[in-house]
């Protein structure tokens, strides 16, 4: 470990409100109505759909999957929290207009009062962020958790882009190195079509995060000195299909995992995959992306490998209904679900992980599957 892994290890942990105690009756899915961004009609001028993440809740309550009461209500990461990643010099710059304009390639915002653009536009992202950053640590207690929102993947430190204002993947994993034993390796697993550049740079000199991306090699952000941190580069060419993109997804899912063993993966879901995406440029069907997250979390579960999961980009209406519909097969897999408990009450540990030094190997039960796996340590 390099000296500067080991005085970020060190370091002294704030008080924090997203590590709070979740209810066994509740889903490590966390959502907030707060993720949405409506704001005078301005976010139609993106391509984003800033209102997908409650749709994919409106069909998993339509399919009778989860209720209110089952989701995790995100909350919004506090200053603090931001600075656990963030340079104060760059949440300062926030507090331009100009900026978070460019930042989330909305124009317009540059004529809006700062108040405005941080109630209706920041306070969207940040709560997404305390829901990844909850998340992290409902994946470790739980064995998986979703967050609805987050996949902030080119935002690092000190520089935000591509709507992408807080850098949510980084956080949530640092977060984990600082506050839980145990966790001291992650695996970074980008599907995005886009290259996840902000994470790439926040670990590039970081041998704890070992970083898969699997991108469109033609699109923005061709930062080519943060592809110095992907540890597993798969480069698309225009126009990949399901036949080449999923072999290569499960090939080099299985590959990265075999060559180090994570203590949690994070999976970065983009749906701007899809065929006919305006910015992603490949050709994934609705089945391919269903069948793509169900090929990394049965990776992970074979392993017995905690795995969070954040929805990313995705730039054409449906990519809610394929979210959704990808989390309705992930149970149906039996990869997620099925931890909760009547009558267990709240717990902090539900996925129970007990460490036998003499040995070398830990016992790993995940209540999701109702399977206990022995990890060599």
């Amino acid at each position: 470990m390099s000296n500067k892994e080991a005085s970020e290890g060190n370091k002294g942990s704030h008080q924090t409100q997203l590590y709070v105690q979740v209810p066994s009756t509740c889903l490590p899915i966390v959502y907030s109505p707060e993720y949405n961004i409506t704001f005078m009609g301005l976010e139609k001028l993106h391509p984003f759909d800033a209102g997908k993440w409650g749709k994919v809740i409106h069909f998993l309550k339509e399919e009778q999957f989860i209720t209110d009461e089952m989701i995790v209500p995100a909350r919004e990461a506090s200053e603090e929290d931001l600075l656990v990643v963030h340079t104060k010099r760059y949440l300062n710059r926030l507090k331009w207009s100009l900026v978070v304009a460019t930042i989330t390639e909305i124009p317009p915002l540059i004529f809006l009062p700062n108040f405005l653009v941080q109630r209706k536009v920041l306070r969207p992202l940040r709560t997404q962020t305390g829901g990844t950053i909850m998340a992290g640590k409902l994946a470790m207690d739980r064995g998986w958790a979703i967050n609805v929102g987050g996949g902030f993947h080119h935002c690092s430190s000190d520089k935000g882009g591509g709507f992408c204002a807080y850098a949510d993947i980084t956080l949530a994993i640092k977060f984990l190195f600082e506050r839980v034993d145990g966790v001291s390796r992650a695996t970074i697993i980008d599907l995005d079509a886009h290259q996840g550049n902000g994470h790439e740079r926040d670990f590039l000199d970081d041998r704890r995060v070992y970083i898969m991306d699997v991108y469109n090699r033609y699109i923005y952000p061709g930062d080519g000195f943060a592809k110095r941190a992907i540890k597993r580069k798969v480069e698309l060419d225009w126009g990949t299909e399901d036949t080449e993109y999923l072999q290569k997804v499960e090939l080099h899912c299985e590959g990265a995992l075999n060559e180090i063993r994570p203590d949690i993966i994070v999976y970065n879901a983009g749906t701007d995959v899809l065929d006919g995406d305006p910015l992603g440029g490949l050709a994934i069907s609705p089945q391919g992306i269903v069948k793509r997250d169900e090929i990394v979390f049965r990776a992970a579960r074979r392993r017995g490998i905690p795995i969070l999961m954040v929805t990313s980009g995705g730039y054409q209406k449906k990519t809610a209904r394929i979210i959704a519909d990808s989390i309705l097969n992930l149970h149906r897999q039996r990869l997620i679900g099925g931890e909760v408990l009547d009558g267990a009450g709240p717990s902090m540990v539900p996925v129970m992980m007990s460490k036998s030094v003499s040995s070398g190997y830990r016992h790993q039960t995940c209540l999701g599957c109702s399977t206990t796996y022995k990890v060599i340590i």
